[in-house]
Formats: structure tokens, C-alpha cells, sequence
């Protein structure tokens, strides 16, 4: 697939407030600071789409921007430890449960996990419940280019190894490096099929 033009269109707390032209949605979660903006836009190839910081818990809405005029890439705010208060914490996880369990639109979850750690406890928790919800999603590697190639192969076997303690085959899964390059192509012709696939339904 290429993108050939990628726009914000609006920023929501709930699916009640998302646009209201329905179209495909591929939503993009993680932990705080595992790198989704930098992927989100190095997905898209624009350089500020979506906002980047040093600061976890940057992303404290549901982002929509929509892509070649025909789906939504939505940026989900992140899961797990921010510096941010209790209250907001609570209002954050709502927010992701809200969307991610009740969006009709939503064609896919990507969960992104930084390749270079053991998955942790809030990790496996909202895969398990994902799991247990019915939800459709894929887990994309970042910071490839962090570990060398062996260090790299090892580190995301063991989280496989992980993951099948909890089911029997895993979902689809990617490496990505928003550094290097690698990962683009793969992840966007996956989107691709899943659209094709919707069409032809």
C-alpha cells in the first residue's frame, strides 16, 4: 500500500464524539513510550502527524487521521504507567476500554511492545483481555534497531514463548524500526489485505 496522503481529522474522548463519516479504523495502542507516534509517522510518512515526546503519556485522547480518503489510522492514548494523576489514569483506561470494546469501526488493534524487554504484567493483562473480549489485533515490535540481530531474534522469541502460555497460535507479528526502515511495507500491505478482505465480505 502507499499512502499517498494522510490528515488529521479530529481528536475525541469517547466513540460517541469519533467523525462521523464511518470508515475502516486500524487503531495503534501500546505502553507509554514504546514509540507509537514515532511509528504512526513513520507509517505515514509525515514527520509531524502525530506529536512525539520524551514525556510518557503524551496522548490523552483518541487521535483520528485518515489516510488516502479510505480508512482511519486512529493513535490511542497509552496504557500502563504515565506521570499523570490517578484520576486521569482512570479516565485514560475508560477511554481506551470504551474505544477499543465498542468501536463498530474497528478493524484492527495493533499492540506495540518495545523488542528490546520482557513483556510486563500490564502488557500480558490487556493482551489476556483483548483475548478474552474477542478483539481482533496484531503485535508490532519497535526499536528493532536497538539489539543486534541475535540479541533481536531471542528477545522476541521469548515473547512468543510468553504469549503461548496464553493461546495456542499468535496473532500476526512485527518488527518494526522506525531507524531503519524496517516494518513499513509489511504492516501497510497487512492493512491493505485486511481492506481488501472487508470489500469482498
Amino acid at each position: 500500500m502507499k499512502i499517498a496522503e494522510a490528515k488529521f481529522v479530529a481528536s475525541c474522548s469517547s466513540v460517541a464524539d469519533k467523525p462521523k463519516l464511518a470508515l475502516p479504523e486500524f487503531a495503534f495502542i501500546g505502553r507509554s513510550n514504546v514509540g507509537k507516534s514515532s511509528l504512526i509517522n513513520f507509517l505515514t510518512g509525515s514527520k509531524g502527524l502525530a506529536h512525539t515526546s520524551a514525556k510518557p503519556g503524551k496522548t490523552l485522547s483518541i487521535n483520528h487521521f485518515i489516510i488516502n480518503d479510505s480508512w482511519y489510522l486512529v493513535d490511542l492514548p497509552g496504557y500502563g504507567y504515565a506521570r499523570v494523576s490517578k484520576e486521569t489514569r482512570a479516565k485514560i483506561e475508560g477511554m481506551i476500554d470504551d474505544y477499543v470494546l465498542g468501536s463498530p469501526d474497528m478493524m484492527l488493534l495493533f499492540v506495540l511492545l518495545d523488542s528490546r524487554h520482557d513483556l510486563l504484567k500490564n502488557d500480558l493483562d490487556f493482551l489476556i483481555k483483548l483475548g478474552e473480549e474477542g478483539v481482533p489485533f496484531a503485535i508490532v515490535f519497535t526499536k528493532c534497531d536497538k539489539l543486534g540481530p541475535v540479541a533481536l531474534a531471542a528477545q522476541v522469541e521469548k515473547n512468543k514463548q510468553a504469549l503461548l502460555e496464553y493461546w495456542e497460535t499468535l496473532p500476526p507479528v512485527f518488527t518494526t524500526s522506525t531507524a531503519d526502515g524496517r516494518g513499513r511495507e509489511e504492516l501497510l500491505d497487512y492493512i491493505d489485505e485486511v481492506l481488501k478482505n472487508i470489500k469482498q465480505q
